[in-house]
């Protein structure tokens, strides 16, 4: 296996794995390494060992070390950290692992042992969580660490997948809208669960242009909307508006509840990107209007049936552990991978008492690697037509692959989950 990384001016980089079955950290100076085309000097300060490597005038110039690996389990993963950056993880296989690093300094391999047991939440955060939800979230501990649930945006993708794969997701994200709900009830009824995105147009101020229409009023260039403005008090007009909005949402989300069907409810989702307006005035706003949604959807409208998905990798912008049932991420990263960096932030974030999901992605994650990198994703959702309908995200036969594992639950394995 050979890993290229090339960084001009890196000065650091850490390689976290296990060599063999010894605990001690091992350090491996670059000016002991092989190398091409590079000088060691040791005018800067700072550096350790007898000094470090430098002169990367070519693409071929580099230092490389040789890392003896006794098996390929997990605690082979690899982090590669750059300027205290992590950039990767790399999963070290069996025997020599060639790594050609153009950096300066050292690198540094320690033990990464194995995950240890999850400590989920045994309750939801709403007191007053009605038993459907409650089954559901029994449910979803139990799977949690050992199967995947699968899932995709939008069920009118539903034939696409049956005919690549002749399965169906088990989790069919949606809006809120009342066509919608329709589809949700149907999906429940076939034994499905039900997630549903609110993608929030501002109460007001929308530009209503050809490049910014009214219907992308959600995005943050479309209006004029100010969330800090509107949440400094209670009885200004925009507050009213927004009050007006969650009502109406309410109503949507009160048909499901009637027709006792827990939702896995995901509002405010990549706040952090400020590419949206419930993000763009940083992250006070952002946390102080989920708490505004949360009492006014639970207490106000007395809505038991959401199982609150909270959507941010991003320490600031986290509501709190008494605020969240399941943390999630949006990744849209191309290869399938298990996208464990990712995962690994969303369980420091959460101190891994909460289930974590891939809410919205580019690739599904090929259940091996989920699986060899302990990568515990609760579900996956697969972004729309640019990613489930493009071969360069999911081809069909990694589409087939994954849906066919296992590890993976599709619909017709999931009929039970409700009884």
């Amino acid at each position: 296996m050979r890993l290229i990384f090339k960084a001009l001016w890196v000065l650091v980089t850490s390689v976290s794995t296990v060599l063999c079955q010894s605990n001690s950290k091992l350090t491996f100076e670059a000016e002991d390494a092989v190398l091409s085309g590079t000088t060691i000097e040791s005018a800067d300060s700072g550096f350790s060992g007898k000094g470090y490597v430098t002169g990367f005038e070519q693409p071929t110039d580099k230092p490389t070390f040789r890392v003896e690996s006794s098996n390929a389990q997990l605690e082979k993963r690899a982090s590669i950290v750059l300027n205290n950056a992590r950039t990767s993880e790399v999963l070290l296989e069996v025997g020599t692992t060639i790594v050609d690093i153009v950096l300066v300094d050292y690198i540094s391999l320690t033990p990464s042992p194995p995950r240890p047991p999850h400590k989920i939440n045994d309750a939801l955060i709403n007191p007053s969580a009605d038993g459907n939800s409650k089954k559901l979230y029994s449910y979803l501990k139990s799977i949690y660490g050992k199967k995947i649930l699968s899932g995709q945006h939008d069920p009118k993708y539903a034939d696409l997948i049956r005919t690549q794969t002749r399965k169906t997701p088990t989790i069919f994200e949606r809006g809120s809208k009342s066509a919608t709900v329709e589809d949700a009830i149907s999906h429940h009824k076939q034994g499905g669960i039900v997630a549903a995105q609110w993608h929030w147009n501002a109460p007001t101020g929308l530009f209503d242009t050809q490049e910014n229409p009214w219907w992308s009023g959600f995005y943050t260039k479309a209006t004029d909307f100010d969330v800090t403005a509107t949440l400094q008090d209670t009885v200004n007009a925009n507050y009213t508006l927004l009050i007006r909005d969650i009502d109406a949402i309410a109503v949507q989300l009160k048909r499901l509840q009637d027709a006792r069907i827990p939702v896995l409810w995901w509002p405010l989702h990549e706040a952090e990107g400020e590419w949206f307006w419930w993000g763009a005035k940083s992250a006070a706003p952002a946390k102080q209007l989920w708490g505004v949604l949360f009492d006014r959807l639970t207490k106000h409208h007395g809505l038991n049936n959401l199982i609150w998905v909270w959507n941010s990798i991003v320490k600031e912008w986290y509501t709190g552990d008494d605020t969240v049932d399941i943390l999630s991420a949006d990744v849209h990263a191309e290869g399938n991978g298990p996208m464990s960096t990712q995962y690994n932030q969303m369980v420091e974030l959460g101190r891994d008492t909460k289930l974590i999901a891939a809410a919205e992605i580019g690739g599904a994650p090929l259940p091996d690697l989920l699986q060899t990198y302990q990568t515990d994703w609760l579900y996956f959702a697969v972004g729309g037509d640019q990613y489930i309908n493009n071969a360069e995200w999911n081809s069909p036969e990694a589409l087939k692959q994954i849906y066919n594992h296992e590890y993976v639950l599709t619909l017709d394995e999931i009929q039970r989950w409700q009884t």
